[in-house]
């Protein structure tokens, strides 16, 4: 009987092993279903914030290409940094035809640390918006670069390379075009820095994109990435 009774309880703790394992698994999944929409929703808002809905058509989440590793330096890119599948650019289209590329930079030299930003720009070569997306920055002073702390950031609106000139582009204090915060010059100077080195490598590389990104090329891209073509 004790031999029944041990057998019993083996079999009943294996079951609750089993359904306990199940509901665990099952709560992972959803949580993790969760966090992933959370992640999408809070990438899509901060490109949203950039290049508004009624300025494109497109997903912006779904539409990008790799950025090209030769320019990660220039952008402040590291492979440490980099996620699985390397930088993407975020493009941004209109009935087809890119109107922006939203691309992700980085400017090393914060004060306390990297500043992590995302940068858009027309396809024109003017800037259609920069947001900061993480910083370390002191609380009350460099944290300014931060839109729900200050306006300061929208002052790259509509500049481009000669606009100002390239001796422009600077923090005032070093004779430019760019305010900097009471006791924080290094943080917006760094920002300043790494948005025109973005606007060159944008103007470098503004060839490439074109070509790559035209409807016709978009196209044979779908076309060839179908399941059919997969199968083959």
């Amino acid at each position: 009987m004790l031999r029944h009774a041990i057998q019993r309880n083996s079999i009943l703790l294996g079951l609750f092993a089993a359904i306990t394992a199940t509901l665990l698994a099952t709560t992972h999944l959803g949580t993790a279903d969760r966090i992933a929409d959370a992640e999408r929703r809070a990438a899509q808002k901060a490109l949203l914030e950039i290049v508004p809905r009624d300025q494109h058509d497109n997903d912006l989440l779904r539409d990008t290409v790799p950025v090209p590793r030769a320019f990660w330096p220039t952008l402040g890119l590291r492979e440490s940094d980099s996620p699985v599948g390397g930088f993407n650019l975020h493009i941004a289209r209109r009935a087809g035809q890119p109107v922006a590329v939203l691309v992700p930079a980085i400017a090393a030299d914060g004060y306390s640390g990297p500043i992590r930003l995302i940068i858009g720009i027309n396809m024109d070569g003017t800037v259609a918006g920069v947001r900061v997306q993480s910083h370390t920055e002191t609380p009350g002073l460099g944290d300014k670069i931060d839109l729900k702390k200050h306006t300061w950031i929208l002052s790259f609106d509509g500049k481009s390379l000669n606009n100002p000139q390239p001796e422009g582009w600077r923090v005032k204090k070093d004779q430019g075009e760019f305010d900097q915060f009471t006791g924080a010059t290094i943080t917006p100077r760094a920002v300043v820095a790494q948005v025109y080195a973005t606007l060159g490598y944008f103007a470098q590389d503004r060839g490439r994109l074109r070509a790559a990104l035209s409807p016709a090329t978009a196209s044979m891209g779908a076309q060839n990435s179908s399941p059919d073509k997969q199968a083959d």
